[in-house]
């Protein structure tokens, strides 16, 4: 097993260039992929961590959001192989075919590619502190976007019209922006090719949960890719052609979404691997607040007018700034926010405050959340005010309490409350299984689904981190 892709310099007959993949084998690029995944835009995604700062707690996961894209693509193609809705090879990888199957086959691998180019600092790690901060969503021209990793996505795909933007290239081989940015969001009208790339059991996610598993070292990812890829299939509806699987794969299905559940679980969101992560969060808001990080706004610009500026926006920006500003005492004056670089930069862990607030639980997607939620801030609270009464300048604490829920699959009555489409099977996210019959059911109306059985539940795990001071502090107060 290689440990990292291999660019071979070779030419298949078909003329499409050959990658080397770790989990894959040979992935066969055609000459526009080819294109893009050397621009800067793309370039800098090998600068980027897949799991943020997870490689504190798991050495081996090193691996970047450039491999990572690239193996969506794959398993974006393979679905559409599995269920007849690819082109073949000769014409995919033929710059000269341009007909409608071959566009529609090359924008959903190019969807796939794409999905993860505005993508921040060690991934999702800084992104919410981003979202948090909102500096243009709050701003008197927003159209409401969060400033998210997606948004800035669909800002590449659509504004760079010049030599080696990404714009300009999709123009070059005759495909329109603005449908590559509807795919990459889910929005677009193809409801199948929102499925294949957004749903519950998708080519994004099908990637992820190996390629995390392999540079993990751990088994939590593993499911039957070959299995469950040769039993996807297609059903029409209301004119509309939706993604399912067949009921042969049932477990199959339920073994990929349990396999997603543990993944978060374990390891995402367990205290020992979210810990840095969330004082990179805490320090990303600090950094947005004093205006010393490239803003939002600022990365917008970038985009359109400086694109190796913005190649700059990687891993190695952020921990060089942190780095810089802590040698030329720019934290000093807050000792909370200096310690919580300190343990970032050089890998000191906080300590995890653990009661009974803070409990992993098990809890029911429609009833519970909100109650144990409001224990958990209300106990971040009370911990707040002892600190603040009887603690110093070092007695700090970050809290960690998820907003999104890990579940297995969307509860049916959840389902309903978000449903978008007057046939519930148009559902751009649920998976669906198709019956011995021929007929199509949502995953969580299958009668012999252990899913069905448990769709209601999610894991809810908050964690809060505090300094060694606070800590045993807390812990004379009896709070802890």
């Amino acid at each position: 097993m290689f440990s990292r892709l291999f660019w071979l310099s070779m030419e298949a007959k078909n003329k499409s260039k050959i990658i080397f993949d770790p989990l894959y084998g040979f992935i066969h690029l055609t000459a526009l992929e080819w294109e893009i995944i050397h621009t800067t835009y793309y370039q800098r995604l090998r600068w980027i961590k897949q799991i943020g700062f997870s490689f504190y707690t798991f050495p081996g996961a090193e691996h970047s959001r450039f491999g990572h894209s690239i193996g969506v693509m794959f398993n974006a193609h393979h679905i559409l192989k599995s269920i007849e809705h690819a082109v073949p090879d000769d014409d995919l990888f033929d710059s000269h075919i341009n007909t409608p199957e071959k566009l529609r086959h090359q924008s959903i691998r190019l969807a796939a590619l794409l999905h993860d180019l505005g993508t921040f600092c060690f991934s999702h790690t800084t992104e919410v502190a981003y979202i948090r901060f909102g500096e243009t969503t709050n701003s008197k021209n927003s159209k409401g976007h969060p400033d998210d990793h997606e948004h800035l996505g669909s800002y590449i795909i659509k504004n760079t019209d010049f030599p080696n933007g990404i714009t300009y290239l999709l123009k070059k081989y005759q495909l329109e922006p603005q449908m590559i940015s509807d795919l990459v969001k889910g929005t677009s009208p193809d409801i199948l090719a929102n499925q294949i790339l957004h749903s519950e059991i998708d080519c994004d996610r099908m990637d992820y949960l190996l390629r995390d598993a392999h540079y993990t070292g751990l088994n939590y990812g593993a499911y039957d890719r070959d299995y469950l890829l040769h039993h996807f299939c297609t059903y029409n509806t209301a004119g509309h052609d939706i993604l399912a699987i067949k009921h042969n794969a049932l477990h199959c299905a339920e073994d990929f979404l349990n396999a997603r559940f543990a993944w978060y679980s374990q390891v995402v969101r367990s205290a020992r691997g979210a810990k840095y992560d969330a004082l990179a969060e805490e320090l990303t808001f600090y950094l947005l607040e004093k205006g010393v990080i490239f803003t939002y706004s600022q990365l917008l610009d970038m985009v359109k007018n400086d694109p190796h500026g913005f190649f700059g926006f990687n891993d190695q920006y952020f921990m060089t700034l942190i780095h810089r500003l802590f040698g030329e005492g720019f934290f000093d004056k807050d000792q909370r926010i200096k310690e919580i670089t300190e343990c970032l930069l050089f890998e000191k862990s906080p300590r995890t405050i653990r009661c009974e607030e803070f409990k992993q639980r098990i809890l029911s997607q429609d009833d519970d959340k909100e109650k144990y939620y409001r224990k958990a801030k209300e106990k971040v609270e009370e911990i707040q005010k002892i600190l603040k009464k009887k603690g110093g300048a070092g007695d700090w604490l970050v809290e960690d309490i998820p907003v999104k829920s890990i579940v297995f699959t969307k509860s049916k009555k959840r389902i309903i409350k978000d449903q978008t489409h007057p046939n519930i099977l148009l559902e751009r996210d649920p998976a669906k299984i198709m019956t011995d019959t021929g007929e199509v059911q949502l995953l969580v109306d299958v009668e012999n689904s252990i899913i069905s059985k448990i769709q209601n539940t999610y894991n809810f795990i908050p964690n809060v981190y505090c300094s060694e001071s606070a800590y045993q502090l807390l812990k004379l107060e009896g709070i802890i």
